[in-house]
């Protein structure tokens, strides 16, 4: 996974925090975890193409959350930032080795190609399940300060 997906996770936490009609500027995101805004801004759009954030355009503009933080799974963002492609991409390498056939499709013969792709539907089964809701409720119980050092850092930044 390409590192947009960490900085979107935390974007969409953070988002979270802020009152539901405010909108934070993609600098201001940015300058907080000390990010390039234009590469932000990118996954960020991507977001508001899949429906998690909303963009506000104006002088008061910036993103926020599109929707309640319980209803946004890890999946939700993982997919809108690389895409739903699998992770393994069966090449059919055994029909260039020694006894492959021409006529078998080996990405559901190929017992390999059937281990990953068991692997990579539990891995999005687990993304599935956790929500930016529940990340927050965590966050919160090890560090009941962290939405107000979020909300009161951001403040400060320019």
């Amino acid at each position: 996974m390409s590192e947009g997906v960490e900085w979107a996770v935390h974007s969409c936490l953070n988002l979270a925090w802020v009152e539901a009609e405010e909108a934070v500027p993609v600098a201001k995101l940015a300058a907080y975890f000390q990010l390039p805004a234009a590469y932000l801004n990118k996954q960020l759009q991507a977001l508001v193409r899949a429906g998690i954030l909303t963009s506000v355009s104006g002088p008061r503009g910036g993103f926020r959350l599109a929707r309640d933080p319980e209803g946004i799974s890890l999946l939700d963002v993982v997919t809108a930032i690389e895409g739903t492609q699998e992770a393994f991409r069966c090449q059919q390498l055994m029909k260039r080795g020694p006894g492959g056939r021409q006529d078998v499709d080996y990405t559901r013969e190929c017992l390999v190609s059937q281990s990953m792709r068991r692997a990579d539907l539990a891995w999005r089964r687990v993304l599935a399940d956790r929500t930016i809701g529940g990340i927050k409720v965590d966050v919160e119980d090890r560090d009941p300060d962290a939405p107000e050092v979020f909300r009161r850092r951001l403040a400060e930044l320019q």
